[in-house]
């Protein structure tokens, strides 16, 4: 989350008399006057409350301004919206009305006894929401001594804030048998410095002298004639890109895709699921030293180019964070550009084919190609018939675009499938780097750490 700042309006606030200074005035000489023409000492007597009131509320007026600002508070719990309001309040001044209004149209109204001077609030909203979101709005109005004086209404905003996903503990990732670098956590298939045995063979020029194996040496020459090395296969990294598609941030609540309806703070869109997702992708392939990259397809921005490492990662979640539905989307015409041997991951509500399409591009090219399930379950409360019919045939047609890619050997993941967290995600990503470990194995012959 973005350091906060304080949200206060901009123009000074001024005071207006109410209608009971006119009231309490009006009252009470009516009652005196009839009190006097009637010789009613006891309609005279009711005559001076509000002329009393009137009077004191008058000469106890404020003078200074209630001015508010509204604090975020960075220790909220995940899911959870929290914020300060700080009033100053001048001398005068008895009552507050505050009307706080969180993202979402959640509304909360609160009345305050501002006769002890200053006053700080604590305001709790729920929210699900990651990347770039609107905060706490107060509404506030003052109130002097009997209500005669009234400070005309303001608002305060509080600062927009800037949302990091929470990445998940996932386990085993698949990744691609094709391994970069020369040095890293896997066990590529040339030979070089590492730990997985290759042979031991006579000593070539180029070997290194810390590689003689001289109980093979003793062995195979008792002369010494010829030295004997262990080979040993290299290590190498693996790289990973996050491909998301921000194109479109739908809500569970189906009668708000066609953009008319408010969506809930507390519900996570399409676009909250794929920063969830691909963070804990990202947190996982980081861990364990193997490098990442993350592209968006709903903007032709520079990517985020492939690097390792805590620094890294939090570069990723910002990067993450700012993907978001930029009007309408840039055409392409061919797919992001992959380094050789990187594994994709897509990200995807798959409510359309540009997304298929990229991903059979990549998975033609030799890419080991997953793609994740972004799209949030959906409800059809409060829809119309020609709404569901609609619903009914785009989950047709999604269902087809994944049956589709899965026949063409394309991993597909299915993030929120009604399962607590990302544990139906995790077994499924499981399973799948165990297959891809046999089918490396069964080509090559050794273990290659294709697979976490």
């Amino acid at each position: 989350m973005s350091t906060p700042t304080a949200g206060r309006d901009t123009d000074a606030p001024r005071w207006r008399t109410t209608v009971h200074l006119g009231a309490g005035v009006l009252l009470g000489t009516t009652l005196l006057a009839l009190g006097v023409l009637f010789r009613r000492p006891d309609a005279a007597l009711l005559g001076l409350a509000p002329l009393l009131s009137a009077t004191w509320g008058w000469t106890r007026r404020p003078h200074g301004p209630v001015t508010l600002r509204v604090v975020l508070d960075t220790d909220s719990a995940p899911g959870t919206l929290s914020a300060r309001s700080v009033a100053a309040v001048p001398p005068g001044v008895e009552l507050l009305r505050l009307r706080g209004v969180a993202p979402g149209g959640l509304v909360t109204e609160r009345l305050v006894d501002a006769t002890r001077g200053d006053r700080e609030l604590t305001w709790h909203a729920p929210s699900a929401r990651t990347g770039i979101t609107d905060t706490l709005r107060v509404d506030y109005a003052a109130y002097g001594p009997d209500g005669v004086e009234e400070q005309v209404p303001r608002v305060a905003t509080g600062p927009r804030r800037l949302v990091l996903p929470h990445p998940t503990p996932l386990g085993r990732l698949p990744l691609s048998s094709r391994l970069r670098g020369l040095s890293g956590p896997h066990t590529s298939r040339r030979p070089g410095d590492g730990t997985e045995l290759r042979d031991v063979d006579a000593f070539r020029p180029g070997d290194r002298l810390r590689r003689i194996d001289w109980r093979a040496t003793a062995r195979r020459s008792p002369t010494l004639d010829t030295l004997y090395v262990r080979r040993t296969f290299g290590t190498a990294e693996a790289t990973v890109v996050l491909v998301v598609d921000s194109r479109d941030e739908v809500a569970p609540d189906l009668a708000t895709w066609n953009g008319v309806g408010a969506q809930r703070p507390d519900e996570a869109t399409s676009l909250d699921l794929a920063r969830h997702a691909a963070a804990s992708v990202a947190q996982a392939v980081l861990a364990d030293g193997d490098r990442v990259a993350l592209d968006d397809l709903g903007r032709l921005a520079r990517p985020v180019r492939p690097g390792g490492g805590r620094r890294h990662l939090r570069r990723i979640l910002h990067g993450l964070a700012l993907a978001r539905p930029v009007g309408d989307p840039s055409a392409r015409h061919r797919p992001p550009q992959v380094p050789a041997g990187a594994a994709v991951y897509l990200f995807s509500t798959l409510l359309d084919d540009e997304a298929p399409r990229l991903a059979h591009q990549w998975h033609d090219t030799g890419h080991v190609v997953v793609v994740v399930d972004v799209l949030p379950p959906v409800s059809l409360a409060e829809v119309d018939d020609h709404v569901a019919t609609a619903w009914d045939i785009t989950r047709h047609e999604r269902d087809d675009r994944v049956h589709d890619l899965r026949a063409r050997g394309v991993v597909v993941v299915r993030w929120h499938d009604d399962v607590p967290g990302a544990d139906g995600a995790r077994g499924t990503l499981e399973l799948a780097a165990r297959r891809l470990d046999r089918q490396d194995a069964g080509r090559s012959g050794v273990t290659t750490g294709g697979a976490r």
